[in-house]
């Protein structure tokens, strides 16, 4: 399988050379990296291809690193069935860039696309309906950003005298604590509280 998908990724490489930067076989998959800008053009390939037929788009997602440039990922996962195959392809984007729409090539990506916009707030060039999917029309943020607060910026609630859903800023009834999940039975490396009674 290994040398199957090394074949195919050369004959990727030497089709559309100038719309890759590389490809890798790890953990038996093979890996594109695609230039952002022409993602659409790598992914039709991919689908119209007669060695590809990656004619079904499993996933969409993106992958957050903020201490890069270019912050995001885009990571699609496409799938031949007539091959038995499966590959990623990945475009980095930065924070102020927006990516191609793909919904032109696999409809299917349109919700895939407005949840990554949604969660990561990555922007789809020429998408027909990019709007929130996953959270409510008013919520401040991408909770999916590794720099996303963990409690939120509000907490929703429905107001019985108001007789409405009503927005409040997130209070915290107690201070935050850092869990350890240790088992007291295979001991902590730190006193735990009633263990200074025993002495």
């Amino acid at each position: 399988m290994t040398e199957e998908l090394k074949e195919l990724g050369e004959h990727i490489a030497a089709t559309i050379d100038a719309d890759i930067h590389s490809w890798r076989v790890e953990y038996g998959e093979l890996t594109v990296d695609a230039r952002a800008d022409r993602i659409a053009h790598v992914l039709t390939f991919l689908r119209d291809d007669p060695l590809a037929k990656f004619l079904v788009l499993i996933d969409l997602t993106a992958v957050d690193y903020p201490g890069r440039s270019k912050r995001f990922d885009i990571v699609y996962h496409l799938l031949s069935m007539h091959n038995n195959t499966r590959i990623r392809v990945k475009a980095q984007v930065a924070e102020d860039e927006s990516i191609p729409t793909i919904t032109g090539v696999y409809p299917c990506a349109d919700w895939f696309e407005r949840e990554a916009f949604d969660m990561y707030g990555v922007v789809f060039s020429g998408h027909p309906d990019l709007r929130r999917i996953l959270t409510d029309y008013g919520f401040e943020g991408f909770p999916l950003r590794k720099d996303f607060p963990l409690t939120g910026h509000v907490e929703v609630r429905y107001d019985d005298e108001q007789k409405r859903v009503v927005y409040e800023p997130v209070k915290l009834v107690q201070e935050y604590r850092n869990f350890d999940y240790l088992s007291p039975w295979e001991g902590a490396q730190y006193v735990l509280p009633g263990d200074e009674k025993a002495e």
